[in-house]
């Protein structure tokens, strides 16, 4: 299969692509740098340039292709970011409607149901152009009754591994600026998480198992205590760990902060026995305790 991968040279990718290319797709990736440009071709990966606000390059990668990986989000401007994100799903629906190919899009966990396990049977409450990223899960998975073959790709808080610069990497670095590993309240709250490798596995099995409609979870642990998550960032900083209250971690650690006070745990029983997939790398504790967010 000829697969369209937006978001070529972003994290998630990074475990994607070549997933893809080891499993005997032939993979294009957009990037919209000579530096995105060099790593997708370093993989193996043919590039196609362009970006979310250029929706010919998107049009031109969808009609070039047997499917579409879209893993790109507008991180640099949040208040755009619902609204690209919108355009280039309706981009690609323009595209691939009654042809019966696969659109995979990302998708996260955090938000849907806070507070509880959320399950691949709950649906998203965002629905339209002002809900956050534009309710772009309900928009996307509709296109399965317009002969699209699309699926939700929610993936958790934290999808780690070494060279991951997400959540965790802030928490890290916040951490050793104040001499304070924290978590919030009696540290509780869980955080779903999954190794990038893991993640890729799955998406590499959704495109090739899933049915129009689908909802998966990559997430290979249900929900990490954020008071342990917060331990090991100390004992690798050598820093001590403390209690911080909801309000002191929105004001020191910003949108990052009212999720780590939050439970975002997340189960994958179901897509576990769909697409027959084990998450078999090393869990978010293990990576921290082996350096890769203290070095």
């Amino acid at each position: 299969m000829r697969v369209f991968v937006t978001g070529a040279s972003g994290w998630i990718a990074s475990g994607v692509i070549p997933e893809l290319l080891r499993a005997g797709h032939q993979v294009v990736g957009l990037v919209r740098s000579e530096a995105g440009a060099a790593k997708v071709e370093a993989y193996g990966a043919e590039v196609r340039r362009g970006n979310l606000d250029d929706l010919e390059s998107l049009r031109a990668g969808a009609e070039d292709a047997d499917g579409v990986v879209h893993l790109a989000f507008n991180h640099d401007d949040f208040a755009a970011a619902g609204s690209s994100e919108r355009a280039a799903i309706e981009t690609f629906g323009t595209v691939l409607e009654g042809t019966d190919r696969p659109f995979l899009f990302a998708s996260g966990t955090a938000l849907i149901k806070p507070g509880q396990l959320l399950t691949e049977a709950d649906a998203s409450p965002f629905s339209g152009p002002d809900a956050p990223r534009g309710g772009a899960e309900q928009l996307a998975l509709g296109y399965a009754e317009r002969g699209i073959r699309s699926v939700s790709l929610r993936f958790p808080p934290t999808v780690h591994g070494e060279g991951d610069h997400g959540f965790i990497a802030y928490l890290a670095q916040a951490a050793r600026a104040r001499g304070a590993s924290a978590y919030v309240g009696d540290g509780a709250h869980h955080w779903a998480a999954v190794h990038r490798d893991d993640a890729a596995t799955a998406v590499a099995l959704a495109l090739a198992k899933s049915a129009p409609g689908t909802v998966i979870h990559a997430v290979a642990e249900e929900g990490v205590p954020t008071r342990e998550i917060a331990e090991a960032i100390g004992r690798g900083l050598g820093v001590p760990t403390e209690s911080i209250s909801p309000e002191e971690a929105q004001a020191r650690l910003g949108f990052i902060g009212m999720i780590y006070g939050t439970d975002v745990s997340a189960s994958s029983a179901i897509t576990r026995e769909r697409l027959g997939w084990t998450p078999t790398a090393p869990g978010l504790l293990d990576d921290l305790a082996a350096g890769h967010y203290t070095r």
